[in-house]
């Protein structure tokens, strides 16, 4: 197995100009898979407001549901770094309560580091006292999707001179806070090129084209689970809702034609484990195959 990513992973990575490949995960199923295919950051992000529950932004996910979906993930990996979103609720309210949400993050959700949406005066001063007291983080400029009321929408950041310059004023500011990385949320590419440029840490791009140290996306969109919204910028590497929709509608339809189970498992005899996936069957472990239920008399 290859080593386990850290932070001065990525910063050699920035270095050599090896590209930073994170996508995000909710769940330990996903993790695995993340960690199968060699993906070196899992954020578990708020996001899972949007693709999980439902809603239409992430300003209702909770501390205590992100904790819970960190823990969860973190049982699923072994090499890749595990980022934690710190949620809404609890970065306005004070920096003791910013840094309680941390520290959960880490003590309770296993995560090894956080990130933080923005720049303000109020957030690099929690950068820097949650890195003075070891807890890496990852800062968050452009598109920052908590302050999407005072944004207007999901839109492009940075457009104009000014605007742009805030935004670099910004990545600078939270590199010299300690960030360990910023992410790069929907900005001009050529913006994100001069960001990139212009801080020693690692850029983490989403929407801010290709000259970033590193992309993200969210592993719904890539993978074609989410039929409700996808941004523009996505890229679908599957198509993974229609194969599932199909198979759950072959499985009612076998279900409502009495042919599932099939008829060899009905007589208690199994594939091999190979063929079918996952733990064989308690017989095969030293148990016996479940009964089959009695059929009911018939009227």
């Amino acid at each position: 197995m290859k080593d386990a990513m850290t932070i001065r992973s990525f910063a050699e990575m920035k270095k050599t100009g090896r590209k930073i490949v994170t996508v995000t995960a909710y769940d330990a199923t996903f993790a695995q898979l993340c960690e199968a295919a060699g993906v070196d950051i899992v954020l578990v992000g708020d996001s899972l407001g949007m693709v999980i529950q439902g809603h239409p932004n992430t300003l209702p996910v909770t501390l205590d549901q992100m904790v819970y979906h960190t823990r969860i993930v973190s049982r699923g990996l072994s090499r890749a770094f595990l980022v934690m979103d710190l949620p809404f609720h609890s970065l306005p309210v004070s920096m003791e309560s910013a840094t309680a949400a941390a520290v959960r993050a880490l003590s309770e959700g296993n995560a090894q580091a956080v990130k933080v949406e923005g720049a303000t005066p109020f957030v690099l001063q929690l950068v820097s006292h949650l890195t003075s007291h070891g807890i890496p983080v990852m800062g968050h400029v452009g598109l920052i999707p908590q302050s999407v009321h005072q944004m207007g929408g999901f839109r492009i950041q940075g457009k104009t001179p000014e605007t742009g310059a805030r935004v670099l004023d910004g990545t600078r500011l939270l590199e010299e806070a300690g960030a360990f990385s910023i992410v790069l949320e929907a900005i001009p590419h050529a913006l994100a090129r001069e960001i990139t440029d212009a801080v020693s840490i690692p850029t983490i791009g989403i929407g801010a084209g290709p000259h970033c140290d590193g992309q993200v996306l969210v592993s719904y969109d890539l993978l074609g689970l989410n039929e409700t919204y996808c941004p523009r910028f996505v890229k679908k590497y599957a198509q993974l809702a229609e194969i599932a929709k199909q198979a759950l509608g072959d499985y009612a339809s076998e279900v409502r034609a009495g042919i599932f189970p099939p008829a060899e498992v009905r007589a208690g005899i199994f594939p091999p484990a190979d063929e079918r996936g996952g733990k064989p069957p308690a017989d095969e472990r030293g148990g016996k195959p479940p009964a089959e239920s009695p059929k009911p008399d018939k009227p």
